[in-house]
């Protein structure tokens, strides 16, 4: 089935898994009274680890354990929004850029709910034509290779906070922002702290591909890691032009892979709280990587 991409709005998909209900599923939207995670769960050699039940997970906020209400481990559909650097850096790897993220359309669920967005100094959505027999990777291809023009400053600041607004409209319970861009930002009219802000009273994952450029001296992966470590998510950086599609598809799998779960807000001021998840499997400890802190309203 195609994904369709959107400028402000997501258009939904309607093939849902039947793992989960709808009513469920429902039950994990945005509340102000319950926090939601996503977690993914790995081994010591770093392999996922797929069919835990609740009584694997421990839930901590500001130290202090919090049960568990809802909870799925099934392999569900996300909201994803793609981010792409088009700025004057990106000339040199934009053909290698549209089938990295033409990969991660093939790798992703097949009912997710995706759309992209390019940025230099203007954020600007890519628009897909409908073509015959032409599956959603291959338009989106098409369709980046026409929109990554590579001219202009970077505004990577103002593409965030613009996929965060989209994203409130997501009607999947997981999702994800994938920025794949050098981390620099000159022409942004708001602030890192703004997205800081927007991302921790969001659920939103942050994946990044950490693009390097020997002429840019204003990339930032260093800001790409920090943004992607804070709410969960994982940060790329490929060492050639060639491991991009590698890094696409690794984050497809993760988002794939993530265990979504939540619990009530414990009563207290708003503001930041610091939260903590712990799994065990048979005595074993087990790495859980999941968002450092959300915004209690």
């Amino acid at each position: 089935m195609a994904r369709h991409f959107a400028a402000r709005s997501i258009i939904t998909m309607v093939a849902i898994s039947c793992a989960i209900s709808l009513a469920a599923q429902a039950r994990f939207t945005a509340r102000s009274d319950v926090a939601v995670l996503h977690v993914a769960v790995t081994d010591r050699g770093g392999h996922y680890v797929p069919h835990l039940d609740r009584e694997a997970f421990t839930v901590f906020e500001d130290g202090v354990p919090q049960p568990i209400t809802l909870f799925s481990g099934d392999d569900a559909p996300a909201t994803v929004g793609l981010l792409i650097d088009n700025s004057t850096s990106m000339y040199a790897l934009r053909t290698e850029v549209a089938s990295a993220a033409a990969a991660f359309v093939d790798t992703s669920h097949p009912a997710d709910d995706l759309f992209a967005l390019t940025f230099n100094e203007h954020v600007q959505p890519v628009v897909l034509q409908d073509l015959a027999d032409t599956s959603a990777a291959t338009a989106l291809r098409m369709a980046l290779e026409r929109a990554i023009t590579a001219r202009g400053r970077t505004a990577l600041y103002d593409a965030v906070e613009r996929a965060v607004a989209d994203l409130t409209a997501a009607t999947h319970p997981r999702t994800a922002v994938v920025i794949v861009s050098d981390g620099g930002d000159n022409a942004s009219r708001h602030s890192l702290d703004e997205v800081r802000a927007s991302l921790a009273a969001s659920n939103t994952i942050v994946y990044a591909v950490a693009l390097s450029n020997p002429a840019d001296r204003e990339g930032n992966a260093g800001l790409l890691k920090r943004l992607a470590q804070t709410s969960g998510g994982l940060c790329f950086t490929p060492g050639d032009a060639h491991r991009i599609v590698d890094a696409m598809v690794s984050i497809a799998r993760d988002i794939r892979a993530t265990y979504t779960l939540a619990y009530a807000v414990p009563a207290g001021p708003p503001g930041v709280r610091h939260v903590r998840v712990t799994v065990r499997r048979d005595a074993m400890t087990l790495h859980a990587r999941t968002r450092l802190e959300y915004v209690a309203r």
